[in-house]
């Protein structure tokens, strides 16, 4: 098994690499690419739903981003202690029927010895919007990285 870095235990500079890596590959909303972050045997509770496995992983972010289409995200860090990190996110979306949806929420995150997160438990409430009142129109610029998005 090869590692992937930062690995536990997180300095506050390597929680914040984390977190963009993280922000980063969900920008790409591509689920086998993002699905690598994860163990094998990763155990996800992503709203009211519950996987366990990288394969349960890519059909939950499958599903996710063919009904989630422009689909943007910024995370920032909440809080890390030792091999966890806390993080609260907002995205946006649009529906298939036109409607635009503001995501708000709240990610814990356990990682193993080599980087991999083996535990996320996500909280996440919609809010549906106006397009005029779109933030996030992409992924994050690098010269924004590290900046913590505003709660609104």
């Amino acid at each position: 098994m090869s590692d992937r870095p930062p690995l536990p235990p997180f300095t506050r500079e390597t929680a914040l690499q984390k977190v963009q890596a993280a922000e980063d590959a969900w920008n790409t909303r591509d689920p086998h690419k993002v699905s690598l972050a994860y163990s094998e045997d990763s155990v996800w509770r992503n709203r009211d739903t519950f996987v366990t496995g990288r394969a349960r992983i890519v059909e939950l972010l499958t599903a996710k981003w063919a009904r989630e289409h422009e689909y943007a995200l910024r995370k920032n860090l909440w809080a890390f202690d030792g091999n966890r990190i806390a993080v609260r996110f907002q995205y946006e979306s649009r529906d298939a029927d036109g409607q635009w949806w503001r995501s708000y929420g709240n990610e814990l995150w356990e990682f193993d010895e080599h980087g991999l997160m083996t535990r996320r438990e996500a909280s996440i409430n919609d809010v549906p919007i106006e397009e005029k009142e779109r933030r996030i129109l992409g992924p994050r610029p690098e010269s924004e990285c590290g900046e913590t998005f505003p709660l609104e």
